[in-house]
């Protein structure tokens, strides 16, 4: 009698977590700690994290789609308190055995339908899987209210897709949006929308030039890809990256290429009733 072949095993789980927390395997979908070759955009979502958490201090703060959670706990070392919202069984899980604060806590819910006092809604690299942007951003505007803030990123189609290409190949992706659209998208829903920029900085610039002037050829000439990748993955850190603005009403009136957006890795939107 044949076996079943059960489904694969996932080629990347996150190593080393604390006993009783059960790691979580990366599908795509999310980002996460702890996974070596997973390092550039797990960094790439943290250093959006920390330049948000210097300007929640003291405040009422809800990380929308929280997802493993490191996000969230970032956000309590310096908000007054914070709700980790995620409906995946999985993540919410293990970010409530993960990360213990007194001021931070865990809700298994739709981002859409969850309600708490809040002075900051912050939720990042989740818009471009919503089916209706406009019921959500209003939802998080209500939350907020009058004197709150919104904070939302978005990845950037013009880099992430292919040269020329409409859209990127990620399944998981309702829509991605361009500066300006994601901008006027916001201004639907808020009285000041603030736009920043995410670029490459230091030694992620200097590989980003390398690729442009041939490296990829060379490092694959010479038999050095793995080994490369290998150690320079795991050394990116949230300071390879740079953060750039604000740019404002320019980019409602529809040009894409103002504050030099069009180039950016991710767009985060600040945004104020």
């Amino acid at each position: 009698m044949s076996e079943v072949a059960g489904p694969p095993e996932p080629r990347y789980v996150q190593r080393n977590q604390p006993s009783g927390v059960p790691p979580l395997a990366l599908t795509g979908e999310r980002t996460l700690p702890d996974v070596p070759e997973e390092n550039y955009w797990f960094r790439r979502h943290l250093v959006v994290y920390e330049w948000i958490a210097q300007r929640v201090a003291g405040k009422r703060v809800i990380d929308m789609a929280c997802g493993e959670g490191y996000g969230a706990d970032l956000l309590a070392r310096y908000a007054q308190t914070v709700v980790g919202v995620d409906a995946n069984p999985e993540t919410h899980e293990h970010a409530r055995l993960r990360y213990r604060r007194p001021n931070l806590t865990f809700a298994r819910e739709l981002i859409s339908t969850f309600t708490a006092p809040a002075d900051c809604v912050v939720c990042l690299q989740t818009i471009e899987h919503v089916q209706d942007p406009d019921a959500v951003l209003e939802h998080f505007a209500k939350l907020a209210g009058p004197g709150g803030a919104v904070f939302i990123s978005t990845p950037n189609v013009l880099t992430l897709a292919g040269d020329g290409a409409e859209r990127s190949d990620n399944p998981w992706h309702v829509h991605e949006y361009r500066a300006a659209e994601f901008a006027q998208l916001c201004a639907r829903h808020f009285g000041t929308v603030e736009m920043y920029g995410l670029f490459h900085a230091r030694k992620l610039r200097a590989h980003e030039l390398a690729i442009r002037s041939g490296w990829d050829t060379v490092h694959k000439r010479l038999g050095l890809t793995r080994r490369f990748y290998d150690w320079f993955t795991p050394a990116i850190s949230s300071s390879d990256f740079a953060l750039r603005g604000p740019v404002g009403s320019e980019l409602q009136g529809g040009d894409d290429r103002a504050g030099g957006l069009h180039r950016a890795l991710d767009f985060l939107a600040v945004c104020h009733r």
